[in-house]
């Protein structure tokens, strides 16, 4: 492999370009210096160029994306393109093809009329045919709508002092040769050859592809490492660009992601860095060729011949360049950023369905069927105002034929802060990102990402039939790279079907590569004996005990296997978990943590969220004016857990949504002619305070917190945390705290050894991804025992009714606990451990919850219709004795106060007037009598 020519990078930076202006075109007459090194330049000129101040296209313009014409009219990528796009200029279109329904050959090049009929007729030559062919290799390249042989760049003569723009002038140099036209490499070193320079200012193009080429033939880790100040590994001296040159040839890949900071770690492309920032428009397509050319000169070292070589040559090849030296937040983005290379952090709120984007029109004149093609100019088609066929010229005679033109996808996000990243008493900032072509569908609603792009400013007209144009800009980010920043996030479960689980595990990506030293480190982890133990101390390890909440919780990390049944129907494998208990112990922090743990989840208070908030809602999009529907917290947090603290201030419209979110996990919507069906495949992990503040003991939960029974009984696990006045716990509390407060790093008392938090959402997102374990016969028959044995906790030889202490519900919680505690052991199967530490988890959640506090036993009438069966059997007694005083004591008719002194007296306790009305209805019901009026005037009469 030969390495390139020495050089010296120019120490000059660019001298034009005024970035401080609202205008997204670079080339503007005002932007370009007034001389490039002493030599004073020309007035701009071409295509791009108009009058000075000119902004609004000229008259025979088409706007592209309708939808979005607000905010598209001139950004139709994030680079524009770089040679002229009309006449002879332009770069012949591949699209139509056999898609056409009439063929129109291509006569763009010119030729002599013939006289088939017509003097105007144009002739069919077959050199135009091949000269199409040769540039299928030159594609446009998507996402920058750019020639990836033609950056913008001017030729400039020192001797003469002239400066053209490449490809227009007469200089003999095609535009498409980036290293110097015809003199090669070393033309640049003689002053009487033109140099090739970045439009308006004094960047050598050659200088520019040498440095990257060098950047690419022999940067190693090392020198990141060095510039980082990391000590290297043993294949850091490698060459690493070259190997996943390699491996592009290897698996026909043609994105290469470039990592910003790496030009900057290797001293000789340090330079080139910066104009990377400064004029990602113009680098950004050199430095696709040379990557092209790289890749061509490997294969061929590699022996390469052929349909290889030949396939290299016409395909596209991309750089995506990634992690810049300086991030930025959304409100920081100003008017200095418009045309830069910058890095934004942010959440995915909405995404567009996929727009086809015009790339390169197609015309053809009306009268002498002459053709030409013309590229888009960020947005704008500039139709040819006269036939270019110098023997036609007719004025306003070319044609648009639309299925003659190429289109490309393209996809609008909004994209918004995080929470985190919000300042104290500010809403959060948004923006629009532009997706195209391979980038489109690679994000999703909750994701949160790192976007690299070009900052744009686009005029916005006053209305979309006019040229007048808006004194105020809008602002949007074109997208050259996408990175998911979640990389702790707790993935989406695959399901047990085939087809289901194929099709999931495409839709579902990796957030990130997990290294072999990673996996041996998890793997060596899950064969600890204290692993349960190990787990649970690393989930909050500031929160002082709790150990079987977080044991709770953690299983809820680890979840169940979602279940798709080949018959139909589907069961979760999500766990959703309830903390309630006295204020001030530590619920809504546990919250806090396990938010962190799993961000693709959303932070809610039950206050501050309506039912619309939770689900979706329909809003009506700014670029479109079109109704559009909202992803709410559930959604967003489809995937992973939706954290919701104060659970029991909902309103009740706010908890109904929950029904079917919590046990179907879909959300149904029906609004403003939007008939559809979301999904909500999320563990709920919520938080609620009792009704007086302090939580009674003697009254049964559902007294004691406000929630719906139905709400209540879909939670797996329901943990009561309560304040208990105890002077060892509350020491060796007091003495935690102190700890806490007293050191940077909180350690828990009972134990020291801790998990770091990122390697417990490594060994986490590893464990969800990879083990789906399934019930072995020995585990089916300990959950059917366990769940008999539970059930026959309610029998009572006393009672004519038994109590209820488990239902399916519980025996399904109990499968989904079992599961996650062998996913937590990376297990295959799950065994009897699994299933008795399930069982102890929920046999310890229901004695706390589910406990009838009159007799001191566990009943799940409580939570599943908030009555308990002692409760029904007095309720059932006192009606019985009710009953009884009305055959005895109510001939034909009595008013309801005489009614009430005469059965209290007769009673051994008094009676309120609403438990006696209330037993009054129950017994008009049976038709034994019949009660008129109200209040005091209230009359009861016999019926029989």
């Amino acid at each position: 492999m030969s390495s390139p020519l020495n050089y010296d990078l120019s120490s000059d930076g660019p001298e034009g370009g005024n970035n401080n202006n609202n205008n997204n075109n670079r080339t503007n007459s005002s932007q370009i210096p007034s001389s490039v090194g002493g030599t004073p330049l020309p007035a701009a000129e071409g295509p791009f160029f108009g009058s000075p101040g000119d902004t609004t296209p000229s008259r025979n313009t088409y706007a592209t994306s309708e939808g979005y014409s607000n905010m598209d009219i001139t950004a139709s990528s994030p680079l524009g393109p770089f040679h002229g796009s009309q006449g002879g200029g332009s770069s012949v279109g591949t699209g139509g093809g056999a898609s056409s329904p009439l063929h129109y050959s291509s006569s763009q090049f010119g030729s002599e009329p013939n006289h088939r009929g017509s003097d105007l007729g144009s002739e069919l030559r077959s050199d135009n045919a091949r000269r199409r062919k040769n540039q299928e290799g030159r594609a446009n390249r998507g996402d920058i709508n750019s020639s990836d042989l033609g950056p913008r760049r001017r030729l400039f003569n020192p001797s003469s002092g002239a400066s053209t723009p490449a490809g227009q002038g007469s200089s003999g140099i095609p535009s498409s040769d980036i290293d110097g036209g015809e003199g090669g490499e070393g033309d640049d070193d003689d002053d009487l050859n033109p140099k090739q320079v970045i439009w308006g200012t004094d960047v050598n193009i050659t200088t520019c592809s040498k440095a990257f080429r060098n950047f690419l033939m022999h940067f190693k880790m090392k020198y990141r490492r060095n510039y980082d100040g990391e000590l290297e590994q043993l294949d850091d001296d490698e060459y690493y660009y070259v190997d996943l040159m390699k491996d592009m040839i290897d698996t026909n890949t043609t994105n290469l992601n470039l990592d910003a900071r790496n030009l900057l770690a290797y001293e000789p492309s340090r330079d080139l860095y910066r104009l990377l920032q400064m004029y990602p428009s113009e680098i950004i397509p050199i430095m696709d060729q040379v990557t092209k050319e790289c890749i061509l000169q490997i294969a061929e070292d590699e022996g390469m011949r052929g349909a290889v070589i030949d396939a290299i040559d016409v395909a596209v090849y991309k750089i995506r360049p990634y992690n810049p030296k300086i991030q930025k937040d959304m409100r920081q983005l100003d008017i200095e950023d418009i045309d830069k290379l910058v890095g934004v952090k942010g959440i995915v709120l909405r995404v567009t369905n996929i727009i086809p984007e015009m790339r390169t029109a197609f015309f053809k004149c009306s009268v002498c069927d002459h053709q030409v093609t013309v590229d888009i100019d960020r947005g704008i088609i500039h139709e040819p105002t006269v036939c270019p066929r110098p023997a036609c010229a007719q004025p306003n005679t070319m044609v648009l034929i639309h299925n003659r033109c190429t289109f490309a996808d393209r996809q609008i996000v909004k994209f918004q802060e995080t929470p985190d990243m919000v300042p104290d008493g500010q809403t959060p900032h948004s923006v629009a990102l532009s997706l195209h072509d391979e980038l489109v569908d690679c994000v999703r609603p909750g994701d949160k990402i790192e976007v690299t792009g070009l900052y744009r400013s686009t005029p916005v007209r006053v209305n979309a039939v006019q040229r007048t144009q808006k004194a105020l800009f809008k602002t949007h980010l074109d997208v050259v790279h996408v990175k998911k920043t979640d990389a702790k996030r707790l993935n989406v479960e695959v399901e047990t079907n085939e087809e289901v689980e194929a099709q999931r595990n495409q839709e579902v990506e990796e957030v990130r590569h997990i290294t072999e030293q990673e996996i041996q480190k998890i793997h060596e982890t899950s064969e600890r004996p204290d692993l349960y133990d190990l787990l649970s101390r690393s989930v909050a390890p500031s929160i002082f005990e709790l150990d079987d909440v977080k044991k709770g919780i953690l299983l809820q990390l680890f979840g169940g296997t979602s279940k798709t049944l080949q018959k139909g129907g589907r069961y979760r494998g999500d766990i959703n978990v309830l903390l309630c208990g006295d204020p001030s112990t530590s619920k809504s922090q546990l919250l806090q943590y396990v938010h962190k743990i799993a961000p693709r989840g959303i932070y809610t208070s039950g206050k501050g969220s309506s039912a619309v908030g939770l689900t979706a809602y329909v809003t009506r999009d700014i670029e479109t004016k079109q109704l559009v529907l909202e992803s709410g917290a559930l959604v967003l947090s489809d995937g992973g857990i939706c954290c919701i603290d104060e659970f029991d201030k909902m309103s009740d419209m706010t908890r109904s949504v929950l029904h079917e979110a919590m046990e179907q996990q879909t959300i149904s919507i029906a609004k403003a002619g939007i008939i559809t069906t979301l999904n909500a495949r999320t563990s709920i992990l919520a938080s609620a305070n009792p009704i007086n503040s302090r939580y009674d003991v003697n009254l049964p939960v559902t007294k004691n917190i406000d929630l719906p029974p139905p709400l209540l009984s879909r939670f797996d696990l329901v943990y009561l945390i309560l304040d208990k006045v105890d002077e060892a716990a509350d020491a060796h509390l007091g003495q935690h705290m102190l700890k806490m407060y007293a050191s940077d790093t909180p350690q828990n008392v009972s134990a020291t050894e801790i998990l770091p938090i990122e390697f417990l959402t490594t060994y986490i997102s590893y464990a969800k991804s990879k083990i789906q374990p399934k019930l072995t016969q020995e585990a089916k028959e300990e959950l059917v025992k366990s769940y008999v044995d539970m059930r026959k906790l309610g029998d009572d030889s006393k009672a004519d009714n038994r109590r209820i202490t488990a239902t399916t519900r519980q025996l399904e919680s109990m499968i989904r606990l079992s599961e996650a505690h062998a996913k937590m052991r990376l297990s295959a199967e799950v065994e009897l451990d699994d299933v008795r530490e399930a069982v102890r988890l929920m046999r310890s959640a229901i004695k706390d919850y589910a406990t009838d506090p009159i007799t001191g036993k566990i009943d799940m009438d409580l939570v599943q219709t908030g009555h308990s069966a002692s409760e029904r059997r007095i309720n059932d007694d006192f009606h019985a004795s009710v009953k009884k005083f009305i055959e005895e004591n109510v001939p034909v008719s009595m008013p309801f106060p005489t009614f009430m002194n005469d059965f209290n007296a007769q009673s051994q306790v008094r009676i309120e007037s609403r438990e006696l009305s209330d037993a009054l209805d129950a017994i008009q019901k049976d038709g034994l009598i019949d009660v008129k009026g109200e209040g005091v005037r209230k009359i009861i009469y016999r019926s029989r």
